[in-house]
């Protein structure tokens, strides 16, 4: 017996041995890359259709397509195990059931693995209890003129699972998996805020000014209207004109794009959902967002338990904590006087507990250096962190007790922050003043238009923005953003590297 799994690899001589089975194929008149294939039945929906009790002869006839992953010559018949969307399903062909000759000439010189064919017969049960197909007939649908990644050892180079991923989702299920629950976990979003009357609407990814974020955009030019437009950085500003316009409840799930870092949390372009909802607050976002996690975690892993690969539990269940900024600050810096220091003794103080910090800074930045890199990779648990430093967002409501802070939580799981949320800020004269008065390394365009939107009247209401990318990573427990996004940024090969 001869296993045609174990005789893969990427070379070009594999690759003019198919040409030739192609050349082969199409001088016998016989088309590799048909136009259709007549499909009853899924893998999973054939092995359903298969009766315990039931004779050979009586079970259901399927007709199945999927690409070959396993091939098994035995002499006179071969096992074959092809994969379609829902998984792989055994073939069994012979060569009595097939056309003279059609077995030795075409079937077993001609098919290679990564083929897609299609299969109809009728099922039957292996000596090992496998439900398979015994071949009536097959069709080559489409010839795979590269091999697919070794068997045993899969697709373990991440740049080319990240440049090749189609091949990824072939060989490695874990991956898969990954993008079906990513799908889910976007639907059962959707159905959460339908359900609460949210309406969904759709903002300009090209815009005249990048607001809504302190973020480096990608710039563009239209040739039609001879000017500059970015692609968009947030998605608030647009759908807080919605609200000025009287949509009391509207989201967004759509694509941003940041011309900045890549590391495992940041790809220029990733998914974002934001929603607002009118005379609510950052508290009514609280209530909303611990609820729309849970109903994804239950509806989608069927657990409000995440294990963390370090055996730590996250639990998604009950209530979750709640902390204020300046207290973790003070409690991570033992240091009760720490919001009374200096710029230059908050430096000081931050690079004496190892925190590398630019000493070019502004306070509040330092500050947060110290919750980004100190406090935030020690939040597992769920836990809204509220009343920021009102530098670190202008778009947001003060806060009546503490005119240095803001009405906003940043939700953060898993060591990273999942979701802000802010009271938003409706009047037009303050929004005018905070985005004048913004400093430091990071500061948000002024857009007027915007502006000009709230002088006619905008409810109070809560906002809230969550990383689709990041709740995935938190939910399957990818380890990069790039684990969570089908087709990650990267840059171009070469040409002759391509091959």
């Amino acid at each position: 017996m001869t296993d045609k799994t174990a005789n893969q690899d990427n070379s070009h001589d594999l690759y003019a041995v198919r040409l030739q089975k192609l050349e082969n194929l199409c001088k016998e008149g016989r088309n590799p890359f048909q136009a259709n294939c007549a499909q009853t039945h899924t893998s999973g929906e054939a092995v359903k259709l298969y009766k315990e009790d039931v004779a050979d002869e009586d079970q259901a006839e399927v007709s199945v397509a999927g690409r070959i992953t396993v091939f098994r010559v035995m002499g006179k018949a071969s096992f074959i195990k092809i994969q379609d969307s829902d998984g792989p399903i055994q073939c069994y062909v012979t060569r009595d059931e097939l056309p003279e000759g059609e077995y030795n000439t075409f079937f077993k010189k001609m098919l290679d693995l990564g083929d897609i064919i299609g299969v109809t017969g009728k099922l039957f049960k292996t000596k090992t209890g496998e439900i398979t197909v015994r071949a009536a007939s097959y069709t080559l649908v489409s010839k795979a003129l590269r091999p697919l990644p070794e068997k045993w050892a899969g697709l373990t180079d991440d740049d080319k699972i990240y440049r090749q991923r189609y091949l990824d989702l072939i060989v490695n299920q874990e991956s898969r998996q990954r993008f079906r629950h990513r799908a889910k976990i976007i639907q059962e979003i959707r159905k959460y805020l339908w359900d609460r009357n949210f309406n969904e609407v759709e903002t300009p990814m090209l815009q005249s000014v990048a607001g809504g974020a302190a973020a480096r955009p990608f710039v563009t030019h239209s040739n039609a209207l001879d000017c500059q437009f970015y692609m968009r950085i947030a998605l608030e500003l647009y759908l807080k004109r919605m609200l000025v316009a009287g949509e009391d409840r509207v989201f967004e799930i759509g694509r941003v794009f940041r011309n900045e870092g890549l590391s495992r949390r940041h790809n220029p372009e990733f998914t974002m959902l934001e929603l607002y909802q009118a005379y609510t607050d950052f508290r009514g976002m609280m209530k909303l967002t611990q609820g729309l996690i849970q109903h994804v975690a239950k509806n989608v892993i069927g657990s409000l338990e995440i294990a963390r690969p370090d055996g730590t539990v996250i639990n998604l269940d009950g209530e979750w904590r709640e902390a204020k900024y300046k207290d973790l600050i003070i409690e991570a810096t033992a240091d009760a006087d720490w919001f009374s220091h200096s710029r230059e003794e908050k430096l000081a103080k931050a690079r004496a507990m190892n925190i590398e910090v630019d000493g070019e800074l502004e306070d509040y930045e330092i500050t947060n250096n110290v919750f980004e890199k100190l406090i935030e990779p020690t939040l597992i648990q769920p836990t809204f962190v509220t009343h920021i430093p009102k530098e670190l967002c202008p778009l947001a409501k003060i806060t009546v007790d503490d005119d240095s802070t803001i009405d906003v939580f940043e939700l953060c799981i898993n060591g990273q922050e999942i979701a802000p949320a802010y009271s938003e800020q409706n009047d037009p004269i303050i929004q005018r003043k905070m985005f004048a008065e913004q400093v430091g390394e990071e500061v948000q365009d002024m857009d007027t238009d915007f502006l000009n939107a709230l002088e006619h009247g905008m409810p109070p209401a809560g906002g809230m923005g969550l990383g689709i990318d990041r709740l995935i990573i938190l939910l399957t427990g990818a380890e990069s953003i790039r684990d969570t996004i089908l087709f990650p940024s990267l840059k171009p090969l070469k040409s002759a590297e391509q091959c």
